[in-house]
């Protein structure tokens, strides 16, 4: 039964990277999967509910092969690097892709709403937990928002995925930038004593 859900979940992505969020019906589902479409109604009892635990387990699944990679970072820069190559291999593998529609779907489902944002939210956690380890002793600490730099952070590489799609020179520009903000990064970090302390107490009187 685990192995019929989990074709179904399988068929559910490829039909929308091959048909769109609008074509992931029943038929091109269970066509992907190789299973009868009676079988979507028996496991999930709506299309609704299965496209919702699609996005939610495939996000689940792969947050969790990043794991690791996440646990090693140790510099803004190196979430930076670890970012874009995230961002290849989920473009090569076509989850950019499906990220798009689910996210176009969304937007006049409400079930769908709620699965897709809390995928978000999966990444974000991951990203939170990293900019809390890489900010801990920063001088920029005292500013740092760990929880609304993660939103952010998330939103940019969310954003870039979709943005490349149509502008691939654009969003290059874009990580171009995200480069140069890690450099500024680097160059506060390695700031003598005095420096950091007075750095530190501009940046809390202004916060």
């Amino acid at each position: 039964m685990a192995a019929t859900r989990q074709k179904l979940i399988d068929g559910t992505l490829a039909a929308i990277r091959t048909h769109g969020i609008a074509g992931a019906s029943a038929r091109t589902v269970a066509a992907a999967a190789g299973v009868n479409q009676a079988l979507v109604f028996y496991h999930f009892g709506s299309v609704d509910a299965l496209l919702a635990e699609a996005c939610r387990s495939a996000t689940a699944a792969r947050v969790a092969a990043y794991r690791e990679r996440f646990a090693e970072v140790r510099s803004l820069r190196e979430l930076l690097d670890l970012g874009r190559a995230l961002h290849e291999q989920e473009r090569a593998e076509g989850n950019v892709a499906v990220l798009a529609q689910l996210l176009a779907g969304a937007q006049t489902d409400q079930r769908l709403a709620e699965s897709t944002a809390g995928a978000l939210r999966m990444w974000t956690a991951e990203i939170e937990t990293v900019l809390r380890r890489v900010l801990r002793d920063s001088p920029v600490a005292p500013v740092a928002d760990p929880a609304g730099l993660a939103s952010a952070v998330s939103a940019a590489f969310v954003g870039l995925e979709l943005f490349e799609g149509v502008d691939p020179t654009g969003a290059r520009d874009a990580f171009d930038a995200l480069e140069r903000l890690a450099v500024l990064m680097e160059v506060v970090e390695d700031l003598g004593p005095m420096a950091r302390r007075a750095l530190r107490g501009r940046l809390r009187a202004r916060g």
